[in-house]
């Protein structure tokens, strides 16, 4: 079941931000939609190695209920069901930039493994 949104009070900026992007996957879901721009649920699935059915649905319907995701449903027969970032997810994955590269400096300082999902790194 999705969480209501929180509306503070917020201790600072930081608390509000993290608000919106706790747990494991929401920044990974930022980050793929914003490198294929639209997604169907089982493409970001596949993107997203290990995430279960239940964690993405549950972190998708979170993020479009803080603005950062939008959800198109086509009505076709099977309905087709898409996902692409808002300006506010966009402004949210640009803002995590930095944080991206210092992860990935850390990565490379400490020798530790990434996964390789498609030839592309995150970070």
């Amino acid at each position: 079941m999705a969480r209501a949104p929180r509306c503070g009070p917020y201790i600072c900026g930081i608390d509000a931000a993290l608000d919106v992007v706790s747990g494991k996957w929401k920044g990974l879901i930022l980050w793929e939609l914003d490198a294929h721009r639209v997604r169907r649920f089982s493409e970001l699935r596949r993107g997203l190695p290990g995430v279960s059915e239940k964690m993405l649905t549950q972190h998708l319907r979170e993020m479009e209920a803080d603005g950062l995701v939008h959800r198109t449903v086509h009505a076709e027969v099977p309905p087709r069901v898409e996902y692409s970032l808002t300006e506010h997810g966009r402004t949210l994955n640009s803002a995590l930039e930095p944080l991206g590269v210092w992860g990935t400096e850390r990565i490379r300082r400490e020798g530790h493994e990434a996964v390789d999902v498609g030839g592309t790194a995150h970070g």
